[in-house]
């Protein structure tokens, strides 16, 4: 019986041990609630996108291509034309392909007739003392110093008796100085090596002057530019085929082959005479004083005074030398409207300089006129 009553009371102790323990595991231990603390990442929201609404790809346009505007003027206008020329772009590239091959530029060729010899043409600006230039022209020195020595050269390519044919053939080449079958042209090229080359070559003489002169003109201007040397054309002062289409025709070259033109035959229009002795070829002479007004009643200064002004604007215009001062490079002249009147248009004198000279030349023959030299009259100014 006792032994019963302890069982029981083990059991009894055991169970009430066992509930004990069962209760405890079963209540959590109370925890403080967490308190939430500020985060530092900040959240970007994306924006809801919208399906973007499909575009049709823009048509890529022909291109069109666009002529440059002409301003010059044209030919047929050559007696308004300015005495100093401006370059071409064109120009600008042919002057420097010639440099790149060797050309001096500090050199320049003349092309040309009896009014080209070295006694009366340019070379008295290769001695000091011998012009003058005044101060409207003193801008003019820099460019008669860059190219000291060209202005007395005597040219392979100039001499009396020469025509525009002339210079293309080798039998007019000297055999001193050319080599066999050389043509004059070519063979002052290669001994000169110029980056400039001015042609003046006065009237053909023979049955249609000017369309026989055209043909040669534009011969020896693609000779002269295939050798990379910048042609300028001049005009001529006389009319004696009569209606002055031998300007025209070298003004139509001019305009061509986009090449400097200077206007020699507008320099003489103010003179008395326009610059010409009585047998209207021959221009009248006076020393190169520039600043002189009586001497500057001739032509032979102008002639001189312009072509050095043209030598310096196209130079100015194919290196981009710039220049302080310019002034005026010729006595202004009215626009001639009939190019046929060009000859008989009254010229005023300018009071207190003495009238044009009129000593006369009377040639035997053309031919004997164009080779002869300008002849001075005693009265003419020295």
């Amino acid at each position: 019986m006792k032994l019963a009553r302890f069982i029981l009371l083990t059991i009894l102790f055991s169970t009430s041990i066992l509930l004990a323990a069962c209760s405890a595991s079963s209540t959590p231990t109370p925890v403080a609630p967490s308190t939430p603390t500020a985060s530092a990442t900040l959240l970007v929201i994306p924006a809801e996108t919208q399906p973007a609404t499909p575009v049709a790809p823009a048509e890529t346009p022909e291109p069109v291509a666009i002529a440059a505007v002409d301003t010059r003027l044209p030919p047929e206008r050559w007696q308004e034309w300015p005495v100093a020329p401006t370059v071409s772009p064109r120009m600008i590239e042919i002057y420097q392909q010639g440099i790149a091959q060797g050309h001096d530029p500090t050199h320049f060729s003349k092309i040309g007739d009896c009014q080209n010899v070295a006694s009366y043409f340019l070379s008295t600006f290769d001695t000091p003392g011998d012009y003058s230039l005044g101060d409207q022209y003193a801008y003019l020195q820099n460019t008669i110093t860059y190219f000291s020595g060209s202005w007395s050269r005597l040219s392979l390519s100039v001499g009396p008796g020469m025509n525009i044919a002339s210079v293309l053939s080798p039998i007019w080449a000297d055999p001193n100085q050319c080599q066999a079958g050389e043509t004059p042209l070519a063979c002052e090229f290669r001994v000169n090596k110029p980056s400039i080359a001015i042609i003046s070559m006065e009237t053909w003489w023979g049955e249609q002057p000017a369309k026989i002169y055209e043909l040669y003109m534009r011969q020896l201007v693609e000779n002269v530019l295939a050798q990379n040397v910048v042609p300028i054309l001049a005009t001529k002062a006389d009319n004696m085929e009569g209606d002055n289409s031998i300007n025209a025709a070298i003004a139509r070259v001019s305009y061509d082959y986009e090449i400097p033109m200077w206007n020699f035959w507008a320099a003489v229009q103010p003179l008395p005479d326009h610059g010409l002795y009585g047998d209207g070829f021959h221009l009248t002479f006076a020393r190169n004083f520039f600043d002189d007004p009586k001497r500057m009643m001739f032509a032979w200064p102008w002639r001189n005074l312009t072509a050095l002004q043209a030598v310096d604007s196209v130079w100015r215009g194919l290196t981009g030398t710039q220049v302080a001062f310019l002034p005026p490079a010729t006595p202004t002249i009215s626009p001639l409207v009939n190019p046929t009147l060009a000859t008989t248009l009254p010229v005023t004198p300018t009071p207190g300089l003495p009238p044009a000279a009129t000593t006369t030349v009377t040639p035997t023959s053309p031919e004997q006129a164009w080779q002869s030299r300008p002849v001075i009259p005693t009265s003419a100014p020295r």
